[in-house]
């Protein structure tokens, strides 16, 4: 069935010595993986390999068989065009780690409009803003509601959170726990929007150790997740 959909590009990889296999999130059908057979030829091609760099937003025309293989593309334009997200050393770093994240979080063939907007909006946030700094901390945090585990806030005065329970707690357990210094940081972020991100105030050090302790926290209530490779690329930048 021919199917127009909007769809965010997760993953690209060489197929033979012209083509692309390409994991793309659809607002339509949720992970769909195509076949872009040619694309890397020197002669013409009907599709333009730029339109597959991580995290474009794209809108395809493409043939859904839905029986569990590669599907095709037969048209692709970007909806959205990055300004600053490709020249931008720091911006393009978060967007290498978040295009893995996503590949490694989002599992499911089903529409999930809810998922696909906040992901959309975030992405033409972040290249419309300067002060990203904190982008990828609060993206990580709220993206985790569209999963079913946002952190809960019931008492948030307690000075830990559980990574295994995700819950606020008033004392250490054997499980992995936010503590002090992060856990004020962490506090911060919650319930906030991106336009007060610029006004929590943390180091890099901060930064990087809240990183991690979210990779924790996805690998304990997503089956299967993996801590991105990348990760070494986002702590360098922001280092």
């Amino acid at each position: 069935m021919q199917q127009s959909t909007k769809a965010i590009v997760l993953k690209a990889i060489k197929y033979g010595d012209t083509s692309l296999i390409v994991k793309v999130f659809t607002a339509s059908s949720g992970i769909k993986s195509y076949l872009l057979q040619g694309i890397l030829s020197q002669k013409r091609a009907k599709l333009n390999k730029a339109h597959f760099m991580p995290l474009t937003q794209l809108e395809i025309i493409a043939q859904h068989k839905d029986k569990g293989g590669l599907e095709r593309i037969s048209e692709a334009r970007i909806s959205f065009p990055y300004q600053t997200i490709h020249f931008d050393m720091a911006k393009n770093a978060i967007v290498l780690f978040l295009a893995e994240f996503l590949t490694n979080a989002i599992q499911e063939e089903a529409e999930n409009k809810p998922l696909f907007s906040f992901i959309e909006s975030a992405l033409q946030w972040l290249d419309t803003h300067e002060k990203t700094a904190n982008f990828h901390l609060f993206f990580l945090v709220t993206i985790s509601r569209y999963f079913g585990f946002y952190p809960s806030e019931d008492h948030k005065d307690t000075p830990y959170f559980d990574l295994v329970e995700g819950a606020f707690v008033d004392r250490l357990s054997l499980h992995p726990c936010i503590e002090e210094p992060e856990i004020y940081y962490f506090k911060s972020i919650l319930g906030i929007n991106f336009d007060t991100l610029s006004d929590v105030k943390m180091s890099q050090q901060i930064r990087r150790q809240l990183v991690k302790h979210l990779m924790i926290y996805y690998k304990h209530h997503l089956d299967g997740f993996r801590t991105p490779k990348s990760i070494h690329i986002l702590n360098e930048v922001f280092s």
